[in-house]
């Protein structure tokens, strides 16, 4: 064969690169981004990799995809397609040209139910699109873990597949049909072809007409060669498909263009192919003392035909315990303390036949003498629970505190079932040999093991060693006939082993088929063949550092501030749009820059001198991070639990300290010392006549940008406090300390008045502490945090009497109650008295629940109407605590509760009322949680324990939302 030499490019120089930008632009519709915060914010996906790109292409149709690759081969620059960023392989980044399909090529085209495919454009997500496809009862087969924020593009060129692939395998195939550009721009369309049909396309003119010619040639000339040397393994994803155009008798370019990663055409629409969606499914949660058991024990539960085996081993089991979102749903399945669990799952049409399928697997298992315990999963919520948990397992793990971080390096091999526990006892032994840490996880009905090392990659020696067990591992995985990639692809990861593992001859067909579709080498150069080592490019590599700064919070749990922000691996989880609280700015405007990833590349990016450091109090940095709402999301549902909200108030007050702190950020940084001031009476009517005023309004939008758009909460003329001070009731029963939060206080007593009536009904002792112990969490959350210090340290001295009584204290504001519990233990690092407030505060939906528990209700007769009640939770709440309390209370009479699942509601305390962010604020709430209230009956009940979400929905929909206790007081009888 003949010596292929690589194409050369031209050097990328700052004016070249603009001279293409100003050809580029006037031809758009979408937007191209040149500047360096954005370059920053797309230098890493969810691998070890960072390669800074020249720019990024947010494209709103076809044509700005075409005009970008024929002005990209002109001035001879690298393109680089991308979907949600989710690689673990580096093919997601490079020194290229970005495309990023997800912000507006999104959208499903047709359905075609009868015949079971679908037409999508490749930006769209796999969740969003199964969602669509549930009326009909389909969805696509593969079933990667992350399908929330996963499109169907990057599905394509990563040939993805999933926990199902025993019966789905890999994208390879699902997909009929793509619309695609080559490197020069030329649309093709791919599809199925006849011997005759191929033959016809290799007498074309053109680009089209050549690249038929040359692959069939190279087809014919080396079909021996691909015959021979590609793996055998059915769960194959190295290299590239060429084994699947090997029979003339139909062939299908758009098979090749799996597991392609970008390198071969860039897809412009793709037609899948559906799969019945099965009516039923149920688990059974194989428990083994041993990871080895359980790898061992695979092959006898394969006899039961099950339709998924998945494997959590004891560290990811350990990782989950600790993660807040996730250990209340690892209780519903795990018994004890197993060395690893087999996740085994069956479809089926009915409860009966799946509860013989399970008792069938019970009975296989105990004639092996094999696990010893079964745990069953039948109902759909414990179902969703084992999956939640199972799909973010290995990001739990990843988000472990330090450097040493559990690396997808040698994680995608795939061996033949029946070896899958001598491969895994060899790679023990070489990690052993290594003093080596490692978490399994796996596909183990496909022989595919996830193993990820920790290595820390900022240590020259640890990199070495990270390659060592790569090669290690890839001399295993052919010893025992396997494959290197098997779902997550080569990237560079990979790719640098391709030669060694797949051999030089299948290499250079590679390389001629690269040649063929891509001359100038332009499509994400260096992936799959002729990759970068292992050890270079990393995100985080030997010569990586940051900055030192003065801390205002404790981050020492972390390692400190610069450690808590490279907690956040680049999963991109952060990116998912139907379901939980995380990230509500990118559900609503899909924009990277609005993740929590997003903000933690930027912050990462200055910190380590990536980007200038003089922009950590930029106005860059400052639009990256102004959309977030700390609501507290990520805290729970990142896989790493990055805290972004903790962070962003850390930056905020580096930021004020270089910028000064504006008059409007100070207004309602002080809000609860301006509430105490104006304290009720003549000053509350008068403050009342200002903000009702339209002329007062339009100044306040004018000067201070505090937007006439919204109606700012009103003072109550007689405050909670006063009411109560007013009060004779005593009681016998048990004391309960009522937090009077400003809200609650000064502008909604009634919601207080019914907290404190509902506690009298029950014979409780109701105590109110002084209105100056204020939480801080306003003066926390637009980083003003030396006085949030001096704030709480004053609350937790006028609290900490009634923590020595014993008594608990219930908050009905959860932002507010909940700081107590989070925030607190930051700002006052080792003060025991802070410890245990911590331990002493309850939300009001918390402690009425515990009364419950504790049969105080037992004998409370309830009305005996019947009332649907809609429960949006409070963000905070829903992070930290969870709204199965607020649902569990809120049912106490009776009534049936749905429980919205919505994000935040986009007023997120001062949010929604400041001038420039109305209407994301707005777009926030028009996603879910406005159109649900509009929907709902006169008789439905809204329920919603946030003062800030009850102003949302009343400001959306005119309906007056409730706080829950008003509904309870409401519900006696």
């Amino acid at each position: 064969m003949e010596t292929l030499v690589r194409p050369t490019r031209p050097i990328l120089s700052t004016e070249r690169l603009e001279e293409f930008a100003a050809r580029l632009r006037p031809r758009l519709r979408g937007s191209l981004c040149m500047d360096p915060m954005t370059r920053a914010l797309y230098a890493t996906d969810a691998s070890i990799y960072r390669m800074e790109p020249v720019g990024v292409l947010l494209p709103a149709h076809a044509d700005d995809v075409q005009a970008a690759l024929e002005l990209a081969q002109e001035f001879g620059i690298p393109v680089l397609p991308r979907g949600g960023g989710s690689s673990l392989a580096g093919q997601a980044v490079n020194e290229a040209l970005v495309i990023d399909f997800t912000p507006r090529l999104h959208r499903i085209l047709e359905i075609n139910a009868e015949e079971r495919w679908v037409r999508v454009e490749p930006g769209c997500p796999l969740e969003q699109l199964n969602k669509a496809l549930q009326p009909y009862g389909l969805m696509v087969g593969p079933d990667p873990a992350s399908g929330g924020r996963a499109t169907l593009g990057g599905m394509l060129a990563n040939n993805s597949t999933g926990a199902h692939s025993i019966l789905y395998g890999n994208m390879i195939r699902h997909v009929h049909a793509v619309e695609a550009l080559l490197a020069d721009g030329t649309p093709v369309h791919f599809e199925p072809l006849s011997a005759d049909a191929w033959a016809e396309r290799t007498r074309r003119d053109g680009p089209e007409g050549r690249l038929y010619r040359e692959l069939d040639a190279l087809l014919r000339e080396k079909g021996d060669v691909i015959a021979r040397d590609t793996p055998r393994h059915w769960r194959r994803n190295s290299g590239y498909r060429l084994e699947y155009l090997l029979d003339p008798a139909e062939r299908n370019l758009a098979q090749l263009l799996c597991g392609s990663e970008g390198t071969l055409a860039v897809v412009t629409e793709l037609t899948v192919k559906l799969v019945p969606r099965p009516k039923r499914t149920a688990l059974g949660v194989v428990h083994f003392h041993t990871r080895d058991e359980a790898l061992r024990a695979v092959t006898t539960i394969l006899e039961t035909e099950p339709s998924a085996v998945e494997l959590f081993d004891g560290v990811a089991i350990e990782a989950t315990r600790h993660a807040p979102g996730y250990a209340p749903l690892l209780a519903t399945f795990i018994q004890g303390d197993p060395g690893a669990v087999l996740i085994t799952e069956y479809f089926g049409e009915s409860e009966e036949e799946l509860v013989h399928r399970l008792d069938v697997l019970e009975a296989t298992l105990r004639r092996a003498g094999q696990g010893y315990a079964v745990v069953r999963a039948l109902q759909p919520e414990h179902i969703r629970n084992v999956w939640n948990v199972r799909s973010e397992g290995v990001g739990l793990v990843m988000g472990v505190k330090g450097d040493h971080k559990p690396i997808p390096i040698i994680e995608d091999a795939a061996v033949p079932v029946e070896h899958l526990a001598d491969y895994v006892a060899d790679l023990e032994r070489l990690l052993q040999e290594t003093n080596t840490r490692a978490v399994f996880y796996a596909h183990a009905s496909a022989g595919c093991l996830h193993i990820r090392p920790f290595i820390n990659t900022k240590d020259a020696r640890e990199v070495e060693k990270m390659r060592d067990i790569a090669v290690g591992s890839m001399e295993l995985v052919k010893k025992y006939g396997g494959v290197l990639a098997s779902e997550h692809g080569d990237g560079i990861v990979r790719g640098a082993l391709n030669e060694a593992f797949l051999g030089p001859e299948l290499c250079d067909v590679y390389r001629r088929l690269k040649q063929i579709f891509d001359p100038d080498g332009l499509l994400n150069p260096g992936k799959i063949i002729d990759t970068p080592p292992l050890t270079e490019n990393l995100r985080m590599g030997p010569t990586y550092h940051t900055i030192e700064l003065i801390e205002e919070l404790d981050w020492s749990e972390e390692g400190g501030f610069a450690r808590a922000v490279e907690q956040c691996n680049g999963n991109g989880a952060c990116r998912k749009l139907e379901s939980g609280v995380m990230c509500p700015s990118y559900m609503v405007t899909r924009d990277e820059r609005h993740t929590t990833r997003g903000r933690a590349n930027a912050l990462r990016s200055v910190m380590s001198g990536a980007l200038p450091v003089e922009e950590l109090t930029g106005e860059a940095l400052y639009e990256v991070m102004d959309l977030c709402v700390q609501c507290k999301g990520c805290k729970t549902e990142c896989p790493s639990n990055v805290d972004m909200a903790r962070i962003k108030a850390e930056w905020l007050a580096k930021y004020w300290e270089a910028n000064g702190v504006p008059l409007r950020v100070r207004l309602f940084a002080h809000q609860p010392r301006l509430a105490r001031w104006i304290g009720g009476g003549w000053k509350a009517r008068l403050a009342n006549f200002g903000l009702r005023n339209p002329l007062v309004r339009r100044v306040m939008d004018w000067t201070l940008g505090i937007s006439a758009r919204r109606q700012l909460p009103t003072f109550a003329v007689e405050p909670f406090t006063h009411w109560f001070r007013r009060q004779q009731r005593t009681s016998d029963g048990p004391t309960v300390v009522l937090f009077a939060d400003t809200f609650n206080n000064y502008h909604h007593p009634e919601v207080a008045r019914a907290a404190t009536e509902f506690f009298w009904r029950l014979g409780l002792q109701v105590v109110v502490p002084d209105e100056k112990a204020c939480c801080g969490r306003p003066l926390i959350s637009k980083g003003l945090l030396s006085e949030a210090q001096r704030q709480v340290l004053d609350a937790v001295e006028r609290l900490h009497p009634y923590v020595e009584q014993g008594w608990p204290i219930v908050g009905l504001e959860p932002s507010c109650i909940l700081t107590f519990r989070d925030e607190l233990l930051a700002l006052l690092p080792g003060d025991p008295r802070a410890r245990a407030l911590a331990r002493s505060v309850f939300t009001f939906e918390e402690y009425v629940a515990r009364l419950a528990d504790e049969g105080r209700l037992d004998g409370v007769r309830w009305t005996d109407t019947p009332r649907r009640v809609l429960l949006h939770g409070h963000c905070h709440q829903k992070a930290l605590v969870g709204t199965q309390a607020a649902a569990r209370v809120l049912a106490l009479p009776g009534y049936t509760v749905e429980v919205l699942d919505t994000s935040c509601c986009g007023m997120a305390g001062a949010f929604g009322y400041e001038k420039e962010h109305v209407d994301i604020s707005l777009k926030m709430a028009e996603r879910r949680l406005a159109p649900a209230v509009r929907a709902a009956d006169d008789g439905t009940l809204i329920a919603a324990p946030g003062t800030s979400c009850r102003a949302q929905i009343q400001d959306t929909t005119g309906r007056r939302a409730l706080h829950p206790a008003e509904i309870l007081l409401e519900a006696l009888a």
